[in-house]
């Protein structure tokens, strides 16, 4: 069901929704947040929330704060700022490096807060640009599926270090293989119809543009180059980073244009520039309305995103902040927000907010169009966005290369 005519399908429900806001395999995973992470400390600890201060800044990914203004069935800024008095500004980010360069604008306070994903956030933790919290603000915590919880989670660490909490929950989703149906046949199954030299569609390939994509890479060698000794995707040496870049270089004679803003993907799906290649959720519910096109999480398994709605430490209306957090972490608002983003809420409470929403349609919920929204295991088995670090995270200590060395790697692919 296209995303148009679902949210038409499911207007009258979500209206309902809206008025009750206002009162696998492999073992994806980014581990545990409660150790590691290079001694880094907290600058500032949020425990506690006083006087609202009328106003919020915020950075967020297109669709993570409706207001209403393009469907009055999507909306959970306007009850948030009935409830709370605090009006809400928003500058939408591309990518997540635009997102860390406008977190230190002004040293952090300029803007209240950003809609991370795990690719910004371990950097904005390095640096001390945001802040950590006292889950117990939060009386939805609990609720939170058992891989993103802070002290028991087995997928936290792009936003739990060393045992601090560094933000709330908010919504994830897979990188699953989106194809288009009438091209890419048989259905693939293998993430090599997109990295492999003989792919029949070369020239129609795409990729999604950032130097995080390296880690699909390396979750494929993981599976077709065992000897490299790849256990995590995201702790590479020198050699694992030198064998990513170089399928990444193969890849590139492939990819017909790679894509960092949604719609390109859509676009090019529906003009059928574009026939197989990494997608999220949202892209898939708006090309289907357009152009014959399916998904699957490939045998190699899948990349994801979990993403945390994080506090600057120098946050110019902090209560606002943390009253927003507490508000994005309700399973009402998260249930609004799946329907809308095609994502999986963080709260397993908000799964049956979309079953109810989506109606006949309900058993989308359970599939990868939703995130298979409250599976645990599914969750487990993603590798989450997280930020390359020269700590590996384990006995090999800090030899793996951080995050300015894929940068670098990247541009050697791609040239730009």
């Amino acid at each position: 069901m296209s995303k148009l005519r679902r949210g038409l399908a499911v207007f009258g429900v979500l209206a309902v929704v809206a008025a009750a806001c206002n009162n696998g395999n492999g073992g994806g995973g980014g581990g545990s947040g409660t150790s590691g992470g290079g001694g880094i400390e907290p600058v500032k600890t949020f425990d506690s929330i006083g006087a609202t201060e009328g106003e919020l800044n915020l950075i967020a990914w297109n669709g993570y704060t409706e207001d209403g203004s393009v469907s009055e069935a999507y909306d959970w800024v306007t009850p948030f700022e009935d409830k709370t008095g605090c009006q809400v500004t928003v500058k939408y980010a591309d990518t997540s490096d635009e997102m860390v360069t406008l977190m230190r604008q002004g040293g952090g306070t300029v803007y209240d807060g950003v809609s991370a994903s795990g690719d910004a956030t371990n950097r904005l933790i390095a640096g001390h640009d945001v802040g950590a919290v006292d889950p117990s603000l939060f009386p939805d915590f609990p609720n939170v599926i058992a891989p993103l919880q802070p002290e028991t989670g087995t997928n936290n660490a792009h936003y739990v270090v060393n045992g601090s909490v560094y933000g709330v929950p908010y919504m994830y989703g897979p990188n699953f293989l989106m194809y288009n149906t009438d091209v890419v046949k048989p259905a693939p199954t293998s993430w090599d119809v997109t990295f492999e030299a003989d792919s029949p569609y070369k020239g129609k390939v795409t990729a999604y543009g950032s130097a995080i994509f390296i880690a699909d890479a390396a979750m494929y060698l993981k599976t077709h180059n065992p000897d490299l000794g790849i256990t995590d995707p995201y702790e590479l040496t020198q050699e694992q980073l030198d064998a990513a870049t170089e399928l990444l270089k193969t890849q590139n004679t492939l990819i017909g244009k790679y894509w960092t803003l949604y719609t390109d993907e859509i676009d090019g799906f529906v003009d059928g520039s574009m026939v197989v290649g990494t997608a999220w959720p949202v892209n898939l519910s708006y090309a289907e309305a357009d152009a014959p096109v399916d998904a699957v999480i490939p045998s190699e398994g899948a990349t994801g995103w979990a993403d945390t709605w994080m506090i600057s430490a120098n946050a110019p209306h902090p209560n606002c902040m943390l009253e927003w957090m507490k508000w994005t972490m309700t399973p009402d608002v998260q249930g609004l927000v799946a329907v809308w983003y095609g994502a999986a809420g963080s709260n397993v409470n908000s799964c049956d907010v979309v079953r109810t929403a989506l109606g006949k349609d309900a058993g989308l919920v359970d599939t990868v169009r939703y995130g298979n929204c409250g599976d645990a295991d599914f969750l487990n088995s993603l590798y989450l966005w997280k930020t390359p670090s020269a700590d590996c995270g384990d006995d090999r200590g800090a030899t793996c290369m951080d995050y300015s060395v894929w940068q670098q790697k990247w541009t050697e692919i791609t040239g730009s």
